[in-house]
């Protein structure tokens, strides 16, 4: 193996004893067993579009498999606003991806943690753990993510969850799921969710 690829792996490795950890101490706030894998990140970042000025929030970053997704993606570092509730993982994306503002905060108090930093937003890519959360916080979260973006914009959530987070839309928005990413461990599938038409 060489020199860089035993780095890689070893970062891997470390990613990996990093979000046990946080899954162990902080099971409601971490959403997965391990990081998303790369098929399942260029998915959702795949919904995202490089070519905009207004900013993307990213819900739950944790080591920053999607972030990196985003960037690979050709969205540039200085749209992308994380807000992650570890410390730990806030200062490790900041250490990796200069330019990405972090915001450490509740990500499910959207308008609160976001404050008056920004009014109009692009799309909210998110892999919270919204099944672990009544089902209102979760409506209440999306419904603030859609408030901030135009008309067709995204709020892009993964589940491993064959009913997804939000079994029923309500009134105010529409969702649509893809199929399945095998490749990702356990698969997943990545729900949309827009504002409904008036």
């Amino acid at each position: 193996m060489a020199g860089g690829e035993r780095r890689g792996f070893g970062r891997l490795i470390a990613d990996e004893a990093r979000f046990l950890h946080s899954l162990i101490v902080r099971p409601r706030t971490t959403g997965a067993v391990s990081p998303s894998g790369p098929a399942l990140t260029k998915r959702m970042a795949g919904h995202v579009s490089p070519d905009e000025d207004l900013p993307v929030i990213e819900l739950g970053p944790g080591t920053g498999v999607v972030t990196k997704a985003l960037i690979e993606r050709g969205v540039k570092p200085s749209r992308i606003i994380a807000i992650e509730y570890s410390p730990e993982f806030c200062a490790m994306i900041r250490d990796r991806f200069p330019g990405v503002t972090v915001i450490e905060g509740d990500a499910y108090d959207l308008d609160r943690t976001l404050g008056g930093r920004v009014d109009r937003i692009s799309s909210v890519i998110s892999s919270l753990p919204l099944v672990a959360r009544p089902l209102e916080d979760r409506i209440r979260l999306v419904e603030a993510g859609l408030a901030r973006m135009a008309p067709g914009k995204p709020f892009i959530q993964f589940s491993y969850l064959r009913k997804g987070p939000i079994e029923t839309a309500p009134p105010t928005f529409t969702m649509e799921v893809s199929p399945w990413v095998w490749m990702n461990i356990p698969p997943a599938r990545v729900w949309l969710y827009r504002q409904a038409r008036a």
